[in-house]
C-alpha cells in the first residue's frame, strides 16, 4: 500500500487508480471544491503525504496549481496526454494500470525554495523550444522523467522546481537522441 493519498479530479479517475494500486485516493469533483477539501488535504498531507495526479489538460493544470499554491509540499504525479487518451477524451480514468503506476512511480516534490539548475540557455541549446521537433523533445523529456508535458517556459519551471538534477537531465536527453536516430 502507497503510504501517500492520491489526489485526482473525479470518480472515474479514483477507480482507476484503484484498479492499479492499492492506495487511498481523493477526488477534487473538478476546480469546484472549495475551502474545505483544501483544509482536508492539508491535514493528510501532514499525516501521510498527498501526491496529485489530475489529467494532462488545462483544466488538470489549473487543479494542480491551485493546490499546490495551498499544499505546497506535496508531490506531483504527470501522465503523458498519448497515455491518458481514448477517443478523443483525456483524463486519468483512460490511462492503463501500468501508466498509472509508473506515473506514481516518478512522482516528484514540489521544491518549496527554487534551485536555478536549468536556464533558458539549456532549453534552447537542446533543443526544446524554438525549433523543429522542439514540442516532441518537450514530450519525450516529461515523459521519460515524470513531469509532464509543458511548453517551453513552463518546462524551465519544472526542471527547476521539482528537483531535476542535471544528470538526469542529461540521461534523458542523451536517450532522446539515441531514440531519434
Amino acid at each position: 500500500m502507497i503510504k501517500e493519498v492520491i489526489v485526482v479530479e473525479g470518480r472515474d479517475d479514483i477507480s482507476a487508480v484503484k484498479a492499479a494500486l492499492e492506495c487511498e485516493v481523493i477526488a477534487t469533483n473538478g476546480f469546484g471544491y472549495g475551502k474545505g477539501l483544501i483544509k482536508t488535504l492539508k491535514s493528510i498531507q501532514k499525516r501521510r503525504g498527498l501526491i496529485i495526479l489530475t489529467d494532462p489538460d488545462f483544466g488538470g493544470e489549473r487543479i494542480r496549481k491551485d493546490l499546490s499554491k495551498h499544499i505546497p509540499e506535496c508531490k506531483h504525479a504527470f501522465l503523458p496526454q498519448g497515455k491518458a487518451l481514448k477517443k478523443g477524451d483525456i483524463g486519468v480514468e483512460n490511462a492503463t494500470p501500468q501508466d498509472i503506476i509508473e506515473a506514481i512511480e516518478k512522482a516528484r516534490p514540489n521544491r518549496i525554495e527554487s534551485k536555478e539548475t536549468f536556464d533558458k540557455g539549456d532549453i534552447l541549446l537542446f533543443g526544446l523550444a524554438g525549433g523543429e521537433g522542439s514540442r516532441e523533445k518537450r514530450e519525450k523529456l516529461g515523459e521519460i522523467l515524470g513531469i509532464g508535458y509543458t511548453n517551453g517556459k513552463q518546462l524551465l519551471n519544472r526542471l527547476n522546481h521539482l528537483g531535476v538534477t542535471r544528470d538526469e537531465f542529461i540521461r534523458a536527453m542523451e536517450r532522446i537522441e539515441e531514440d531519434g536516430k
